[in-house]
């Protein structure tokens, strides 16, 4: 892949993945282009959330089995902890462990069965997340819309000073200059910086008097990236919250509004049908079992408090990232609705004999 920034993420694991995802969407991108003639980030998001979410299906399945398998032996793991309960010498913890061990192995099981599959998950989701908040670093096409418009910001004498008041002054909390061994801001990080821009953002750094020169130049950096930005009449580089704001204290238009408003609502909405679509445990918990309530508790506090953080989130956070929340979640949901359908076909004892 051409065209790669140095701000590809570079932890160990989650950066190697990221690569490989990273050559995916720079594919998917130059594809989309060369076929279709169509040149837009927030397409190659969804194209790129369902390709990746596909490929570890196999995965998600295995990890839905266990959850089935789990479900059913619940009760008889209640069952021993009730029989044991209250007692804490040594003699009865190894029975109880003999005994709880009895039943996964009756069920083809291992007790860290989930730990494993969400172990080798969380990579891959921590990278997607990489690849799509710095789309520049991996997809060359986009970089070389910066290009001129960063040989011409570090020419300028205290360009990095200008820059960070710029990002210090438009609270741009997410965008880090990344400074090379003189204490400069490098080119790379300069394009996270472009790239991070509004389209209001984009005219104030035009006009500023110490870019007068090549102002033109970033004006089409604008325009160019702009096109590649936009998705339902947003920019995604833009949050939500401009849109709203725009049209309650500028007149703005009131479908822009009602878009960008879809976006934190869709990714609430998204996510609760995806946490009603999951399998859920049994929820008996033996008699006095104050841990096994509370802890049912927290996760049903959690699943309620999740979804709505996300919407929050989504209001001050660029479309962009709701794009791919909304899209990540619905391609779960269809895939748990799938798996479900599945599981709920097979015979248990079945899915045991196989295990």
């Amino acid at each position: 892949m051409t065209g790669i920034l140095l701000t590809q993420n570079g932890t160990p694991i989650i950066g190697d993945v990221a690569k490989l995802m990273g050559w995916i969407m720079n594919a998917l991108f130059n594809f989309l282009d060369g076929v279709f003639g169509i040149q837009n980030i927030g397409l190659c998001i969804i194209l790129f959330t369902i390709i990746i979410y596909l490929l570890m299906l196999p995965l998600t399945i295995k990890q839905q089995k266990f959850s089935k398998l789990s479900a059913i032996m619940q009760p008889e793991i209640q069952k021993i902890q009730k029989k044991y309960q209250g007692k804490k010498d040594q003699d009865s913890m190894m029975k109880m462990n003999e005994e709880t061990q009895a039943v996964y192995q009756k069920y083809g099981v291992s007790p860290t069965g989930s730990c494993v599959q969400l172990a080798i998950q969380m990579p891959i989701l921590f990278a997607l997340y990489q690849v799509i908040y710095r789309i520049p670093a991996y997809v060359g096409s986009v970089k070389n819309i910066f290009t001129g418009v960063v040989d011409n910001l570090v020419a300028v004498n205290g360009y990095t000073d200008i820059l960070q008041q710029f990002i210090t002054d438009h609270s741009m909390t997410r965008v880090r200059l990344v400074m090379d061994s003189a204490g400069n801001a490098t080119s790379n990080s300069i394009v996270d910086f472009l790239y991070a821009l509004s389209p209001s953002q984009w005219k104030e750094l035009a006009q500023m008097d110490q870019f007068s020169g090549f102002s033109d130049a970033i004006a089409k950096a604008s325009g160019n990236i702009s096109k590649m930005q936009g998705f339902c009449g947003l920019n995604i580089a833009d949050q939500p919250l401009y849109y709203i704001m725009e049209f309650f204290k500028n007149h703005g238009s009131l479908l822009l509004a009602i878009v960008a408003l879809l976006i934190p609502v869709l990714a609430w909405a998204t996510q609760m049908l995806n946490l009603k679509l999951m399998p859920q445990a049994a929820t008996q918990p033996a008699d006095g079992n104050d841990q096994a309530s509370a802890m049912a508790n927290s996760m049903k506090t959690m699943n309620m408090v999740m979804p709505l953080m996300s919407a929050f989130f989504c209001f001050t956070f660029p479309v962009g990232l709701g794009i791919y929340w909304i899209a990540s979640a619905v391609v779960r949901s269809a895939q748990q609705f799938a798996i479900n359908r599945h599981l709920d076909k097979m015979n248990i004892d079945d899915l045991v004999n196989e295990n």
